[in-house]
């Protein structure tokens, strides 16, 4: 089981939470007119919402249209005018009053406009690549990078609308006592009724500098959201389901899965370009260019591109996904920019909108879905000004004090735009469901199942819930029963323990962690804990020292062969921790602890000390840490933190110092290692997770202080780790691993024609090891001889995966097929191996 409980997996349950819970027409009528005689207008074509072909074509000055879709938009467009658009609400639905006034149509030499879809004998015939050639070779970086200082204000709001609710819906026994929350329903523009349930306002101030050094700050000044205003963990989720995109890059990240963008330089791989007209945007001549993927199965766009006809700038784009677009839970995908150009390099995003329609079952048009929509205004630009030093002083909070507490008179003047009735009512909705008992059992399921955690009461939790049952071959069937202090997200204290029982050896086991923050500025954080349980030691290599960062019990329920590579351990920890740079902690753990086979006669642990053999290992370590997360965001600043998705690395050296004598420890030892993670993108082939391990004991100990090249004999996916390998095959003073892991997002199988309907992902991966084990290291164990390290050759692994299994929206499932590459000599191994498992994520 792929399961991280990060914010990702909250927003995925958020929303399959409120649709699991889970025609109306309209009209626009006015007249149009000739800006300067006030004459009218007719043969005008009009276009609803983003359609491509006109509704209407005007007979005469009056018009009147009607369509199954809710109307929000109507465009107007006449040969030899500029075209207009104008935004439809209920309340001007009627009596729309347009002018037109007349442009020029502009050309550049050599290009000849036109209205249709052209076919080229190649693409330097096509009028838009000689366009498109002078954009790239006028590519423009973001303004914000040639200034001295710079700030600037932005608007963000977040909306998310159940879609495609109907009478039945309305009439399901769960809305029983909650049927209330329909009179907030309105019409949407996919044409059926809206049930608003979500709704965040933000006002963010931004501040930069470019010299002498960079840095930047972006403080929350106000913030309003409705019905989850003390839940971060939602609203943090939901935001990051965004991402700020830069047109003239050639990968534009949703999901973090690769799109090609329509303005990168390699575009014309991937789109058919035909311009279209010349209009005027927001009093600049533009061509307008329309593009469209060669192949509807690819992650890529259609929309229009609209070019300044002077600098060969991007003015503006929509992008908009086909409807054969491979993302879970995600039916289409929907962007509009707009930036303005201050010069001939640079360029300032001026208003950024996303909008996402999610479902976590069907990708048929009509089934009930969540539209999530994203807006961001960009205003008072400001460059060169001096700024005072203390702006870019850390704070505990990146926000203002009393960012919740502005007034409806602040929020008037913040939005670049009025709230529409929904969007008014949500608020009022949400604050009423809250009142409501039902509701808020809903929400603590939701939560449960999110934390894995269920609140028994004020102040306590009961979980993980999904740890209450295991299975080993020491304990057999294993209970184990947990609880955790929680007062709320950003608590600066927990304690919390589990007890577990083993049926079979009929001992009890346990565990207790107490930690405190004192300053959530640096993080400065102190803890101990203690516990006594079984361990499976060869299954990580970076790990850490903390009770509650590891899971003890190792199950093998679902695996091949006896797990009997099984140790007991009594553990003592104290830590102490700091993160004097931001996403830049230092950690020291001091660690005693004792180790013993838990199967003595199947598992040998037993090695020789000063010419006496012994059984246990004492061990007293400490540990000195730097762990570091460039880039990454996190939902809260309590003692746990849930970390945001992105692409960000993760980066750990590690420093471990062994001390013989203290209390009763046998060993002195020092053990460098480094590990590093990450995740990139490769264009519009897919991504690449990098996961990069090295480290090396200096000195001689015996296996239960070793380093095991980590195994996997489950039938599950457990990360970073060796499908076909055995517990304890290879054990080493000095090792290196490296796990590549490459997911095509489903390019590869687009082109077989009934492979494709199916909707799999293709991954492939390879998994090598290096090691060198000493003779003085095999020595010192009873049957030092069974062990090697992958010294002779390098250890490999290497196979495929195909994820994305299942039905609908609904793909959470993944099977892989993984080979040994060598050492296939070796007694008991296994060649070949099946895994599978659940994968959340987009």
């Amino acid at each position: 089981m792929m399961l991280n409980n990060n914010s990702k997996h909250n927003f995925i349950l958020f929303f399959l939470f409120f649709t699991g819970l889970a025609w109306a027409q309209n009209k626009a009528s006015g007249k149009i007119v000739d800006e300067k005689s006030n004459k009218e207008l007719s043969k005008v074509d009009i276009f609803i919402n983003d359609n491509k072909t006109p509704s209407l074509t005007t007979t005469s000055g009056n018009f009147m249209v009607q369509s199954d879709s809710i109307i929000t938009k109507l465009r107007f467009s006449k040969k030899n005018y500029t075209t207009e658009t104008f935004d439809v609400t209920p309340e001007n639905a009627e009596n729309i009053f347009v002018q037109l006034s007349q442009a020029k149509v502009s050309s550049i030499q050599e290009i000849v406009i036109n209205s249709g879809k052209p076919k080229y004998k190649n693409k330097k015939e096509n009028p838009a690549y000689a366009i498109m050639q002078k954009v790239w070779a006028r590519k423009r970086n973001n303004g914000l990078e040639k200034f001295d200082t710079y700030s600037y204000k932005e608007y963000e709001k977040t909306q998310f609308d159940l879609n495609n609710i109907d009478s039945a819906f309305m009439k399901k026994k769960i809305f029983k006592k909650l049927d209330f929350i329909f009179s907030y329903a309105d019409s949407t523009a996919s044409g059926r009724l809206g049930l608003p349930i979500f709704l965040n306002e933000a006002v963010y101030e931004n501040y930069g500098k470019n010299k002498p050094e960079k840095d930047s700050k972006r403080t929350l000044v106000a913030q309003k959201t409705s019905g989850f205003q003390d839940n971060q963990v939602i609203t943090v989720s939901a935001k990051n389901l965004y991402r700020d995109i830069n047109i003239y890059d050639n990968t534009l990240n949703y999901f973090d899965i690769g799109f090609q963008s329509p303005v990168g330089t390699d575009g014309f791989g991937t789109y058919d370009y035909s311009l279209v007209d010349t209009i005027t945007v927001h009093g600049e001549k533009a061509f307008h260019i329309r593009y469209q993927p060669k192949r509807k199965d690819v992650l890529a766009f259609q929309g229009n591109l609209y070019i300044d006809t002077d600098t060969y700038a991007v003015l503006g784009a929509t992008l908009k996904s086909t409807q054969k677009i491979n993302v879970n839970f995600v039916n289409s995908v929907s962007t509009e920019l707009e930036y303005d150009n201050p010069d001939e390099t640079t360029f300032l995003p001026k208003k950024l909108v996303t909008e996402f329609e999610i479902s976590p079952f069907s990708k048929k048009r009509g089934s009930k879905n969540i539209i999530a929509k994203r807006s961001v205004d960009y205003s008072n630009y400001e460059f060169n000004k001096p700024l005072d030093p203390s702006v870019f002083k850390r704070k505990e909070e990146e926000y203002e004090d009393k960012f919740t507490d502005k007034d409806e008179a602040y929020w008037a003047k913040a939005r670049p735009d009025t709230l529409s009735k929904s969007e008014q009512g949500v608020y009022k909705m949400l604050d009423q469901l809250q009142q409501t008992p039902k509701f808020n059992r809903m929400v603590k399921l939701f939560e449960t199942l999110g934390s894995r955690y269920y609140n028994a009461f004020k102040g306590v939790d009961l979980g993980p819930i999904f740890s209450v049952y295991g299975r080993n071959e020491v304990e057999g069937d294993r209970i184990r029963i947990g609880a955790r202090s929680y007062f709320g997200l950003n608590d600066p204290w927990r304690v919390q323990f589990y007890t577990a029982y083993g049926f079979k050896d009929q001992q009890v086991k346990y565990g207790v962690d107490a930690r405190f923050m004192f300053n959530r500025l640096n993080r400065f954080m102190i803890g101990a804990g203690t516990s006594r349980d079984i361990a499976q030691l060869g299954g990580q290599l970076t790990s850490g020292d903390g009770v509650a960062s590891r899971s003890l019990s190792s199950s093998t329920f679902f695996a091949r062969g006896e797990n009997i590579s099984l140790s007991s351990v009594n553990q003592t920890n104290v830590f102490v921790a700091i993160e004097p740079w931001k996403n830049i902690q230092f950690r020291v753990d001091g660690v005693m602890q004792s180790i013993k086979s838990a199967i003595p006669e199947k598992f040998n642990l037993m090695y020789y000390q000063d010419g006496q053999l012994r059984k246990t290992v004492n061990d007293s370590h400490v540990t000195v840490s730097i762990i570091a997360k460039p880039g990454a965001k996190f939902s809260q600043t309590g003692i746990d933190r849930y970390q945001a998705r992105n692409l960000a690395p993760t980066i750990v050296l590690r420093y471990t110092r062994g001390i013989e004598g203290l209390f009763n420890a046998d060993f002195n030892y020092d053990k460098l290692q480094f590990m590093f993670y990450k995740p990139f993108l490769i264009g519009t082939l897919g991504k690449t997770v990098v996961n990069f391990e090295a480290g090396k004991n200096f000195n001689t100990v015996p296996l239960a202080l070793q380093n095991i090249i980590p195994a996997n004999l489950s039938y599950g996916l457990v990360p970073n780790t060796f499908s076909q390998l055995n517990y304890y095959e290879f054990v080493a003073d000095a090792y290196t691993t490296l796990h590549l892991e490459h997911h095509f997002n489903g390019k590869l199988l687009s082109y077989i024609p009934l492979i494709k309907k199916l909707k799999f992902r293709e991954v492939a991966f390879i998994r090598a090891a290096y090691g060198t084990l000493s003779d003085a290291s095999k020595a010192i164990n009873v049957e030092g001889f069974k062990y090697s390290a992958p010294s002779e050759h390098i250890y490999y692994e290497y196979g495929f995966g195909i994820e994305n299994i299942g039905i609908g929206n609904l793909r959470l499932f993944r099977v892989d097929f993984n080979w040994r590459g060598n050492y296939l000599d070796r007694p008991d191994i296994s060649k070949f191996g099946v895994k599978a498992g659940i994968q959340v994520g987009f």
